[in-house]
């Protein structure tokens, strides 16, 4: 156990370490630059700018002192903002957009649990006909349709829930819907067959022959061997997730992360582009050993070894 957290640890600093390269040498091979706009910048002004945030500098240079700043836990200034630099920017931010991923994956985990573990006991029945349903829907229909006919329906046609901002709890439940109809139709389809599969292994019938009760049958037995491939998954749904929020906080106006890097690219903010990704990286590579460990608490028989 040890030598496998030793090793998965360097491998998630390496890791880091690759996606802090190719996020920096990425935003240097965008064409332009930081402070070119619309209206031309004068030229004593654009070397004064330059000079202030070291982009003077060989581009090598400027890698370490970046990579430096970020040791320290500087993710550096913002270009577009003069009262805030990028760690305050995404104190203020992430937060929200944690908040908002972490309510679509607890409603799309266990949404999709309950639904395929119905659908697979009710099969070819009423129950497994409209699991199945939800779950093509929720698969071809995009988030952002899905957020705009809440918005249209909910929200302007019925009024049960406010179309923007975040305050309440109420302001949280259409973009917590929308965010995680994807999600969960993934685990409720994954989940269902999972769970047919495992209901016809021998183990299972060995265990009704003996009178187990159904319901340990099912819980023991079917829903701890079937659910292991969702934990696969569980890594990857996340990081949609997390990532996923940008186009969700955009149409409901949600003061998060996603908006904020939205906004950062269309105005060519290098450091809120950079930071954030680093930080949205670190965040993914930690979840996905997170989920390493997981497999063997489920099944005991997945040892982790170096």
């Amino acid at each position: 156990m040890t030598s496998f957290i030793v090793k998965r640890g360097i491998n998630a600093l390496l890791t880091i370490l690759v996606i802090i390269t190719l996020t920096f040498m990425l935003m240097h091979l965008v064409p332009g630059g930081p402070f070119t706009g619309e209206k031309p910048v004068p030229p004593a002004v654009l070397e004064n700018l330059n000079k202030y945030y070291h982009l003077d500098e060989p581009l090598w240079k400027q890698y370490l002192r970046y990579v430096g700043s970020l040791l320290q836990g500087d993710l550096g200034p913002s270009y577009k903002s003069q009262t805030r630099d990028v760690n305050q920017m995404l104190a203020d931010t992430m937060p929200v957009s944690i908040q908002l991923g972490l309510q679509a994956l607890i409603v799309a985990v266990i949404g999709g649990l309950f639904l395929g573990i119905i659908a697979a006991l009710y099969h070819n029945k009423i129950p497994d006909r409209f699991a199945t349903i939800l779950a093509v829907v929720g698969t071809a229909v995009p988030s952002f349709v899905v957020a705009t006919l809440m918005i249209k329906f909910l929200a302007v046609e019925l009024k049960w829930f406010p179309i923007a901002q975040w305050k309440t709890w109420k302001h949280t439940v259409m973009p917590t819907i929308a965010l995680a109809a994807l999600p969960m139709a993934q685990v409720t389809r994954l989940m269902r067959s999972n769970m047919l599969e495992v209901l016809n292994q021998d183990y299972i019938k060995t265990a009704k022959a003996k009178g187990l009760a159904r319901v340990t049958v099912i819980v023991r037995h079917t829903i701890r061997n079937a659910i292991l491939p969702v934990v696969t998954i569980l890594g990857p749904i996340t990081a949609n997730l997390l990532t996923g929020t940008f186009v969700i906080e955009k149409i409901f106006s949600i003061p998060g992360a996603g908006k904020m890097i939205v906004e950062g690219i269309g105005n060519r903010d290098y450091p809120v582009i950079m930071g954030t990704t680093v930080v949205y990286g670190v965040m993914l590579v930690i979840i996905l050993f997170i989920v390493d460990l997981l497999y063997s608490l489920i099944d005991p028989r997945i040892k982790l070894k170096g």
